[in-house]
């Protein structure tokens, strides 16, 4: 009865919904996606009897390598919700797709061997089609951080019925165990964050500067002004030190240049953007292209981790962590909770005392990674 009662509220969703999803893909964020998501524009149904990967940002499309790898070829097949995803996602294989709207799902899912759902990505209709036309359904990396638990709770009568569909999960520690189980799921297996199995390795070898190097990493709305500001009080002691500030969404790229660089003229700093000039000879640089963060960390002294100056959740600390990098975060790094366990060296602070932190840097240890995690209980439940 759920599912006839859901699937009906879908479609009836899915029908209000077309004359704002026909405004939204005049924008150029969703001019692709959207299309292909809800109205199937040139998003032809994946192969059948294939291993079928979903994941939903780029973070996670960059996650799931080391499985992809570990597997055939010609039998991967990926989905993802964002563009940015999508764009890692078309490096693995051909068989890339955005993930439809649920209500579009009864006849482009084809049978798979297997679904392998990244963390949160909870689509009712996704498991519960799959698992209908033959798929083995397993949710892997799956957290339950603390801030969004108590939200979780509150729909547990939903998630209750989605994880009937759900064969097997692999959970990244025994709170986020207990916690899905607490919300239906069974078969729970604590396997650690595959995030930390394979850490992504420079793609290639920038030339460092004979400078103090700060990198403002992964960084949103608000947080680029509070590092800027503190470099100033950097700059005003350590006047060889550079930054360079790398914003996590594409989209933001030339506000964050603009902002940049109007600092840089009132400070008397040097300034480029490096989609022009790839080097990092100025006092400020803004990387404008993706996939060059990792570069960056290889030469950073300082890396100050954006997302959680704001409240978002935090980014993966462990990628610079690797190169011995001093970490300075802010406190809302809710969702990396468990990564940021399996780091030491990282230094907390809040909004108000980062530039003291940063500007007292020769006080900060330097990170490391405790452990990792294992993939052989996932691909053994792939079935390879």
């Amino acid at each position: 009865m759920f599912f006839y009662i859901y699937t009906a509220m879908a479609f009836i969703l899915y029908i209000i919904a077309i004359p704002f999803l026909l405004l939204l893909t005049l924008k150029q964020k969703y001019h692709y996606s959207i299309p292909a998501r809800f109205f199937l524009y040139k998003n032809t149904p994946l192969r059948s009897n294939g291993i079928w990967f979903h994941v939903c940002s780029f973070g996670e499309a960059k996650a799931i390598k080391p499985l992809v790898e570990r597997l055939p070829k010609e039998s991967i097949r990926i989905t993802t919700t964002t563009q940015t995803g999508k764009e890692a996602i078309d490096i693995y294989t051909k068989q890339s797709r955005y993930l439809p709207f649920e209500t579009l799902l009864f006849g482009w899912i084809k049978p798979q061997k297997a679904l392998v759902v990244m963390e949160a990505e909870f689509w009712y209709l996704m498991f519960a089609i799959a698992k209908v036309k033959g798929a083995k359904t397993i949710l892997i990396n799956a957290r339950m951080s603390d801030r969004s638990y108590p939200k979780y709770l509150k729909m547990k009568w939903f998630y209750k019925q989605l994880f009937r569909y759900v064969d097997e999960v692999f959970a990244q520690s025994d709170i986020d165990k207990q916690r899905l189980e607490s919300l239906g799921a069974t078969n729970v297996k604590v396997v650690g964050n595959i995030k930390l199995f394979d850490i992504p390795k420079p793609t290639k070898e920038l030339v460092k500067p004979d400078s103090l190097i700060v990198c403002g990493a992964s960084t949103h709305p608000n947080e680029e002004e509070l590092i800027l500001q503190a470099f100033v009080k950097l700059k005003s002691k350590q006047t060889d030190a550079k930054l360079i500030l790398v914003p996590r969404h594409p989209e933001r790229f030339d506000d964050v240049v603009k902002l940049s660089q109007e600092f840089a003229i009132t400070n008397n700093y040097t300034f480029q953007r490096y989609s022009q000039k790839q080097n990092l000879t100025s006092d400020i640089v803004v990387v404008d292209m993706l996939g060059e963060l990792i570069n960056i960390y290889a030469i950073s002294d300082i890396v100050i981790l954006g997302g959680a100056f704001e409240p978002i959740g935090g980014h993966n600390g462990a990628e610079a962590a690797q190169f011995g990098c001093k970490i300075i975060s802010g406190e809302h790094y809710f969702n990396q909770k468990d990564i940021f366990e399996a780091i030491d060296g990282i230094e907390i602070c809040d909004t108000n005392s980062l530039s003291d932190v940063l500007s007292q840097h020769h006080n900060l240890p330097h990170s490391y990674i405790k452990y990792k995690t294992d993939l052989t209980p996932i691909l053994k439940a792939i079935g390879y």
